[in-house]
């Protein structure tokens, strides 16, 4: 079978479903190899940010702002405590958990992830306009907010 790029792609190809699920391998890609160039991953950066957007938090409630499942926020938070990104303090009101919360070298790290995350975003979106960028976004949102809804899944990350 002969496959030249004049040809009409097939049905399955011009799906949303499909569409969507390919350009996320893109996205993940890229997002993963600029988080990978400054030595993270894409858990660390939903932690780091969530404590920058919150502040100091339990991992409880890092793992509701995050979230990142709480069988992975022990090894998550391990990570970025052996690279000096956070601190854990004993909780004032209850001894047995802890407190996580950003040092000065998690808040710079926090500024390059997001530097980095500014860059694969123009990388991904680059064809689109600004307004296509912005309308896509609003499309997206509105499709994962309804499943969400339908799911019972939280729309907050």
């Amino acid at each position: 079978m002969e496959n030249t790029s004049e040809e009409t792609p097939a049905g399955w190809q011009s799906l949303p479903s499909w569409l969507l699920t390919q350009t996320a391998s893109h996205a993940h890609r890229l997002v993963a190899g600029g988080f990978s160039a400054v030595h993270a991953r894409g858990h660390h950066y939903r932690l780091l940010a969530t404590l920058g957007k919150y502040g100091p938090a339990s991992q409880a409630a890092l793992g509701r702002g995050s979230g990142i499942h709480l069988s992975d926020m022990v090894a998550t938070i391990n990570e970025l405590a052996e690279g000096g990104l956070v601190e854990r303090a004993p909780d004032p009101a209850d001894r047995r958990r802890n407190i996580i919360s950003l040092t000065v070298a998690g808040k710079r790290q926090l500024r390059r992830l997001e530097k980095r995350l500014a860059e694969t975003q123009d990388e991904l979106l680059a064809p689109l306009s600004p307004e296509e960028r912005q309308l896509l976004t609003e499309l997206l949102s509105r499709l994962l907010d309804h499943h969400n809804r339908r799911t019972g899944t939280p729309g907050e990350p």
